[in-house]
């Protein structure tokens, strides 16, 4: 008996240390093996994040614009490398109240938009604008660009080009601009939104101080042009021709954090070399100017903004005679004026000062006349004529989103007022 538990203490003995050897082995190559997943799900995870970082960073636009683009379509230039996704959208219901029975009332999804960008490296990116309005029934590319970063103070870019003028052409997205409508004056007589290929200059001077933007493009399509301004004119880079080009710079200077003062300009010809085919006649060139100068002040939730413009189109009388335009009637002017002003104020930062959310109630003034001066031999259109009061109020909850409501109260030279209610949304990402 002695001898059998000393043989098996023995046995225990002879076994023990290679079974404890196996144990630390296999412990080793499972703390081999979770050493090795780690280092495999931080690879992953780095992986993720710079897709994520490569993709569409940052989630939700900086509400500030770069290059003179709108904070949404300024998303790509944050980015260190890779593709921009980013948008907007806006619904608008009008009822007009002083036309009852006119069948006249709507509802629009007006324009839902998406913004892609690409940056290939640091100094050469791409960004577009693709617009869907009214629920789809009309596509376009609002811009495409190609930009080329060289300095703070001397950029190119070359493309489909949004015109540097007024203050809604460029940045153009629902919650930067008060009112369920963008100004008539920034519509007819500065024919929002208005883009042309073209190629140019941009950039920043004196700390930012400055910024400026110069760009040649093809001209206006003088065929287009009417009694009501020069929208029909735009050729916004659908084969467009190309006989013609225009030149257009604009200026802003900010003296001040909460000031901005600026100048735009543009001018060039606009038959295009063209016959109108009723008439047999040739267009002439039809020379056309614009400028406008305009200010904007935000301070301590107190908005102001004002814009002034003016617009010349050389040979008027010739081109409504070739457009077959009888003389003795209403045409296409010599001269366009057109202006506005607004006032508005965020009361919910005395209610709830620490917010992010704003209820801003604003009022505008605007006058329009884009028969200012009749072409040699025809005669003003009164209708066209016009001045209106807006009043309204602007809420957003959160920066990104509006909800809007105005009344707006149209009177002509000549007809009847055309008042108006209108309730909108807006948003962009």
């Amino acid at each position: 008996m002695l001898r059998s538990t000393l043989g098996c203490l023995l046995l225990v003995a002879l076994l023990l240390p290679a079974g404890l050897a196996a144990a630390s082995d296999a412990q080793l190559a499972s703390d081999d093996r979770i050493a090795e997943l780690e280092r495999k799900l931080e690879v992953l995870s780095e992986e993720l994040e710079r897709t994520r970082t490569a993709m569409a960073v940052p989630e939700s636009p900086a509400l500030e614009s770069d290059h003179g683009l709108g904070p949404a379509a300024s998303k790509v230039y944050r980015l260190t490398s890779g593709l921009s996704l980013g948008g907007y959208a806006e619904g608008i219901y009008t009822a007009y109240v002083a036309d009852k029975g006119s069948n006249r009332n709507e509802i629009d999804l007006l324009r839902l938009v998406l913004y892609a960008g690409y940056k290939f490296t640091d100094r050469i990116v791409f960004n577009s604008e693709i617009e869907f309005e009214h629920a789809g029934e009309e596509v376009s590319v609002e811009f495409a660009t190609l930009d080329f970063l060289l300095a703070d103070w001397a950029n190119a870019r070359v493309g489909l080009l949004l015109v540097p003028m007024g203050f809604v052409n460029e940045i153009h997205e629902p919650p930067f601009y008060f009112g369920t409508h963008r100004p008539d004056v920034e519509r007819r007589i500065l024919p929002s939104t208005w883009r042309e290929n073209g190629l140019g200059l941009f950039g920043t001077l004196l700390g930012e101080t400055i910024e400026y933007r110069l760009y040649g493009v093809n001209g206006f399509d003088a065929s287009g042009f009417s009694a009501s301004g020069l929208r029909g004119g735009r050729q916004k880079g659908s084969e467009a021709l190309a006989e013609d080009f225009a030149f257009v710079g604009r200026l802003d200077w900010k003296p001040l954090p909460e000031l901005l003062l600026g100048v735009s300009g543009y001018v060039g010809n606009a038959g295009q070399d063209q016959i109108d085919a009723g008439t047999g006649l040739a267009l002439p060139d039809a020379l056309t100017a614009l400028w406008e100068a305009h200010a904007q002040v935000r301070w301590r939730g107190l908005h102001l903004r004002g814009l002034f413009t003016r617009a010349t189109v050389e040979q008027a009388d010739r081109l409504n005679a070739a457009l077959g335009t009888a003389p003795g009637s209403a045409g296409i002017a010599e001269e366009m004026l057109g202006a506005y002003a607004e006032i508005a104020y965020d009361v919910w930062q005395w209610l709830a000062p620490d917010s992010e959310m704003t209820l801003e109630p604003f009022y505008r003034y605007e006058w329009v006349d884009t028969q200012q001066t009749a072409a040699s031999g025809y005669v003003r259109d009164e209708t066209q004529r016009n001045h209106s009061h807006t009043v309204g109020v602007s809420y957003k909850p959160i920066p990104n989103v509006v909800l809007k409501a105005d009344y707006r109260n149209v009177k002509a030279q000549q007809g009847s007022p055309a008042d108006e209610i209108n309730l909108g949304i807006g948003l962009v990402f």
